[in-house]
């Protein structure tokens, strides 16, 4: 019976796992076909939210929805192994010297992880800037509401305004590259912090 439970969470475990990992395999294109049907009125849950007045694909909040889903990945990747590494004993300690589960949260359990949780957001965030497949298909591209980057500079480009797209690429690569010194900034404060 125990050895049944434990193969069942084992599965269960490896299948979560894999679904972390879903945005990285998945091509973009798919990701957002995919959120744009599972989300929209008809869709399985965009049909849970409609009698509420929840619109989800073709809105701001289908971007967010397909921004959160390429970039979570990121986060639980970096976050996962500082949690494996957390040593137990210290949280026994500080509940042994008198501290509420609240406390040790906050001061032992927190700390630790909050680099590594600054590095997976900043990962993320640096993806999605220039993410284009997934949103494009959520996003109803309509200006000042839910038109991005990435349509912004295709559009540029059909209309032969080369420079225009040009300079939104290059603040889009500058976005990137000062989140990819934020990141490697995080990690060096990270490394300090751990030793």
């Amino acid at each position: 019976m125990a050895t049944t439970y434990l193969l069942t969470v084992a599965w269960m475990w490896a299948i979560v796992d894999s679904l972390i990992d879903l945005p990285f395999a998945l091509p973009t294109a798919v990701a957002g076909l995919t959120l744009a049907t599972v989300y929209s009125d008809t869709g399985w849950l965009g049909s849970l939210l409609a009698p509420f007045g929840i619109k989800v694909a073709f809105t701001r909040l289908g971007v967010f929805v397909a921004m959160l889903f390429i970039s979570l990945p990121f986060v639980v990747r970096t976050v996962q192994p500082v949690l494996q590494e957390a040593e137990r004993e210290i949280e026994e300690a500080a509940w042994s010297l008198g501290a509420s589960q609240w406390q040790t949260f906050w001061r032992v359990v927190l700390p630790p992880i909050i680099p590594a949780v600054l590095t997976g957001v900043a990962l993320g965030f640096a993806r999605a800037v220039g993410e284009y497949g997934s949103v494009v298909i959520v996003a109803s591209n309509v200006p000042f509401k839910a038109l991005i980057a990435p349509v912004l500079i295709f559009q540029r480009l059909e209309q032969y305004d080369y420079a225009g797209a040009t300079v939104i690429g290059t603040v889009m690569l500058l976005i990137s590259l000062l989140m990819l010194l934020a990141i490697n900034l995080l990690q060096a404060w990270g490394r300090r912090y751990g030793n």
